[in-house]
């Protein structure tokens, strides 16, 4: 690569890890960058005021583990602050009934409304049994289902007209970074269906693995061999394609089907697009930075770790890139590995740079172990591609279900209510 190739490759990647005073808008997705440190109170005076015509449901996927950490504590005491959500539901995910007691008792001191959706109850197991009865896949355990048994209980009880997503991870959280996701959809002047949230990973190094040195390299390498596809410039156009923070409209979100697995993020970003205008869909800065519980890498088991996120968050990337109509031969999906491998050599030297720039640790040579396993983790992703197409099918959308299963609204409702009965 030339001086100007290179000079080009580290000023994206300092783009894309933090904008600060960057308007600058690129591709079809509109971004709307945190420009000034605005007090919390006035953005949810703002908030406040649209609530009552658009209540606000916050969904936080969780697993048990998570209430040992102090991560969650630190967000459950800034949601104690907030006014203006008109339900709080945690999405509780591989747990025992010891668990959900536990999980009830943790979020008691949260002031508002609060429901714990134990996902392995007995009462939601009768219910998935069902519905699989009925012919309806609902794929297997994960964070994917978690989040959709969430929404499908969100829209059975009609209250809300926004659903947010948080992490439950998050040790960086302030209420700011809620307020800052929901706005941008709440507020008719601005009016988004689909708002999904990025920021720096960053603390004394840089983070976000899967994202600087997998997806962005592998979406720049697709470009250069298939071209200027409108979904890979959509794709291309997110700051960060990998983060959990969303708000959706209920009436997109019934409509949206999803995995069981880790490519949650990227299929949803598909499903926003098939149902909605780009100019629907926006992308907002949640903070100045963010850190959260960082994932090992499990270089030699591609069943843990960010190996299996990885391989999943590729799969979905090939499946939905075929779904939106690009051609993925033998021939460009080998081609694509050696384009990755050219691309992800260049984002280990770029963050070389702007880790030296900006007096930050940096361990060259992890680095390029990392990239050694997610080079792996796309060739077996090439692979299962090409194998089966198709792969194992997506989530049905509650729309589908609601038509297939005409009293599920109503058996959900109470199979939450339930709990561990």
């Amino acid at each position: 690569m030339d001086g100007i190739g290179r000079l080009c490759h580290v000023l994206s990647l300092v783009s894309s890890i933090r904008v600060m005073s960057d308007f600058h808008q690129s591709g079809p997705v509109t971004a709307l960058p945190r420009l000034l440190a605005r007090p919390v109170e006035e953005l949810e005076r703002i908030i406040e005021r649209f609530t009552p015509r658009f209540p606000i449901a916050l969904v936080i996927p969780i697993l048990p583990d998570e209430m040992d950490r102090p991560a969650l504590s630190g967000i459950l005491d800034e949601l104690t602050r907030v006014r203006y959500i008109d339900t709080l539901l945690v999405s509780l995910n591989r747990a025992s009934a010891e668990d959900f007691s536990r999980t009830q008792q943790f979020f008691a001191r949260y002031t508002g409304r609060v429901i714990v959706l134990w996902n392995e109850s007995p009462s939601i197991e009768r219910l998935l049994n069902d519905f699989e009865r009925a012919g309806l896949n609902i794929g297997e355990p994960g964070k994917g289902r978690a989040c959709w048994l969430a929404m499908g209980y969100i829209i059975a009880e009609g209250r809300a007209e926004y659903i947010a997503f948080h992490d439950g991870d998050v040790v960086s959280y302030k209420r700011e970074m809620l307020a800052r996701l929901v706005l941008p959809a709440v507020d008719p002047t601005v009016d988004f269906d689909f708002v999904k949230g990025y920021y720096a990973r960053v603390t004394d190094q840089l983070h976000g693995r899967l994202t600087r040195l997998m997806l962005t390299p592998l979406l720049a390498a697709l470009t250069r061999l298939i071209g200027e596809h409108p979904y890979l410039r959509y794709l291309s156009s997110f700051r960060y394609v990998l983060s959990g923070e969303v708000a959706v409209q209920t009436d997109l979100a019934m409509r949206m089907r999803l995995p069981s697995d880790w490519g949650l993020e990227i299929v949803s970003l598909f499903e926003a697009l098939r149902h909605r205008a780009a100019y629907r869909i926006c992308q907002v800065e949640l903070c100045e930075s963010y850190e959260h519980k960082h994932r090992s890498l499990s270089s030699g088991d591609p069943r843990q770790g960010l190996h299996r996120m990885s391989r999943d968050v590729v799969k979905h990337l090939l499946r939905t890139l075929a779904a939106a109509g690009v051609v993925l031969s033998e021939g460009v999906l080998w081609s694509v590995l050696a384009a990755y491998q050219r691309e992800a050599e260049d984002a280990v030297a770029d963050s070389y740079c702007v880790s030296v720039l900006n007096g930050l640790q940096y361990d060259r040579h992890e680095e390029e172990q990392i990239v050694h396993t997610f080079t792996k983790a796309l060739r077996a992703s090439v692979e299962e591609f090409l194998a089966d197409p198709l792969g194992a099918p997506l989530v049905p959308n509650w729309a589908r279900v609601w038509s297939g299963f005409p009293d599920a609204a109503a058996r959900l409702l109470d199979a939450v209510s339930l709990g561990e009965r």
